[in-house]
């Protein structure tokens, strides 16, 4: 197999239109030596990327554009036209074009990468309100995803420096505590460390659990989930072989710089695991769907109607995706060599 012919190939959404996203994959690809790590194939509009790239002003820059996976130049960005008609950007403004688009270019790109034709999917940021439609019924990119490949996942948030899992994802914060179980949160420690060992080759990885309530509950005086829930799931974890431990009270242990004895983390909620994460890594972290057979990716940002189209946006965090993806592909494609062909040894 040529080197061309085993370079990743990498699926990209574009995202909500009239959002940072198309700026910060052109940015991205702008630098010549991102096509030395994949060939990337994005799933959107000619047009579309013709407005955002005059917009920035890199008139030298150009995608190659193709109706198929199999036309993709391993030597220049790609472009698949999913739709041809003409589009109306308005920077900075949710409509329900732009979700509309969002969605065609998710679809699209989903469909490659059931067939095999791409090997991972970097996913540009979209707005939750304006994609919804009946084919997208979900709260984000995460639950779209473990719905469409049938897994069972944990958004995991990934950094040099720190990894960060979450028990229950977009959901309410009223909801956090009924959600929980020790089943629940169990299933998400085997989960992460699965992923932690396949996706990232951590021998025998440490995973930090933090408390629910204040304080870690103060073995039980401001809450009981602590000792009903998370520590008879940290017990059953290590039974199975998990090296799970806990649980810490999530303000300490990150002001405390505890985190950084550990090889992840699971938070209970969102926020909780969120927030220490941005702080910690807002430019180049990276959202990935951890425990499906795919691989699927996304910058740790959002639509940034803010400073949309004005040529502000930061493409590292949408690097280190791409980054992350390629590394989980080709580690996936070690341990399965490694099953495949095992080392035997003499008795």
């Amino acid at each position: 197999m040529t080197k061309e012919a085993s370079k990743i190939k990498i699926g990209i959404t574009i995202g909500d239109m009239n959002g940072i996203g198309m700026e910060v994959i052109i940015k991205t690809f702008y630098d010549p030596r991102m096509l030395e790590i994949c060939t990337p194939i994005v799933y959107g509009s000619s047009k579309i990327a013709s407005f955002h790239r005059k917009t920035l002003e890199l008139h030298d820059f150009n995608f190659n554009k193709i109706t198929s996976v199999k036309e993709a130049s391993s030597k220049k960005p790609n472009l698949i036209e999913c739709w041809e008609e003409e589009v109306n950007i308005t920077f900075g403004e949710s409509t329900k074009e732009a979700g509309k688009y969002a969605l065609a270019s998710i679809v699209a790109a989903t469909n490659d990468l059931e067939k095999g034709l791409i090997d991972a999917i970097v996913t540009a940021p979209i707005n939750k309100e304006n994609i919804q439609s009946d084919e997208f019924n979900f709260p984000g990119h995460t639950e779209f995803f473990t719905d469409k490949f049938k897994g069972d996942s944990i958004m995991l948030m990934v950094n040099e420096n720190v990894k960060i899992g979450v028990a229950t994802n977009h959901i309410p914060i009223s909801d956090v505590a009924r959600k929980l179980s020790a089943d629940v949160i169990f299933s998400k420690l085997k989960i992460l460390n699965r992923a932690l060992t396949q996706d990232f080759c951590i021998v025998a990885p440490k995973i930090a659990v933090l408390g629910l309530n204040p304080h870690a509950g103060d073995t039980g005086l401001i809450g009981k989930e602590e000792e009903t829930i998370i520590i008879p799931a940290i017990n059953n974890a290590k039974s199975v072989g998990v090296n799970a431990y806990g649980p810490y009270a999530a303000d300490g242990f990150f002001g405390s710089g505890n985190y950084k004895k550990f090889d992840a983390i699971l938070a209970m909620y969102h926020d909780q695991g969120l927030i220490p994460f941005k702080a910690l890594s807002f430019d180049d972290g990276t959202n990935f769907t951890a425990g499906l057979s795919i691989i699927r990716t996304s910058p740790d940002h959002g639509v940034a109607y803010d400073i949309a189209g004005k040529n502000k946006a930061s493409e590292n965090s949408f690097r280190q995706a791409i980054y992350v993806a390629c590394d989980i592909f080709k580690n996936r494609m070690l341990a399965k060599k490694i099953n495949e062909k095992p080392l035997i040894t003499k008795k």
